[in-house]
């Protein structure tokens, strides 16, 4: 019954996870629907855009390959092979990248790094609560793995594997439906582009 009451608890810092980091981005979002950046569309803006998209894409590969990792053994085993053993929280690391990179399709630094700081925040409370977690469900072992593996900068030179990896399917899949998301950001961020220049929505602030 512990273990059932532990598990929940898990998926309810998941699903407080995902309310967070909705609700911080409609909050950009709506920065971004009035705002545009001072350098319209100069070189900088241009080259931030692509580097987003690159991001982006970065972000959605790194993430379905963490998934073939971790998913659906979270709660099951302590995963320390692949990405895994590099940092304890890869996924995170790729999701980083992909909301900078979703900011950055705005062309404003000041967006992609509110993005950014939103991810950060959201996923550092996170990760002390799954770490609190797996600590309590799998005590000397997992305090083993956090002090050989950093919590997110990765360090290549730990990297271990394995000869074979039980791969499940539907993790995967869901974890790559869920990085496809970001790739909508880009026809968003140039309908609110569009609607700007129509009048539709009011430009009151320019930022960098």
């Amino acid at each position: 019954m512990t273990g059932q009451i532990s598990t929940a608890g898990l998926q309810k810092i998941q699903r407080l996870r995902k309310v967070a980091l909705l609700v911080g981005i409609l909050a950009v979002l709506a920065l971004a629907a009035v705002s545009r950046s001072f350098g319209g569309e100069g070189l900088f803006s241009e080259l931030l855009e692509m580097g987003g998209l690159a991001l982006i894409a970065v972000c959605i590969i790194g993430r379905a390959w963490c998934s073939l990792y971790i998913g659906g053994r979270k709660t099951a085993e302590i995963v320390d092979r692949g990405p895994y053993s590099i940092s304890r929280n890869p996924l995170y690391v790729f999701s980083f990248m992909g909301a900078f990179g979703m900011g950055a399709l705005t062309g404003s630094l000041t967006i992609a790094l509110l993005f950014l700081l939103i991810a950060a925040l959201v996923f550092r409370a996170t990760v002390k609560r799954e770490e609190a977690w797996l600590s309590e469900a799998f005590g000397a072992a997992y305090a083993a793995y956090m002090a050989r593996t950093p919590r997110f900068w990765p360090d290549p030179s730990k990297w271990r594997d394995s000869e074979t990896l039980e791969i499940r399917p539907v993790f995967f899949l869901r974890t790559l439906r869920d990085g496809a998301v970001m790739a909508f950001a880009y026809p968003l961020f140039e309908s609110l582009e569009y609607f700007q220049d129509i009048g539709w929505l009011r430009v009151v602030l320019s930022l960098p």
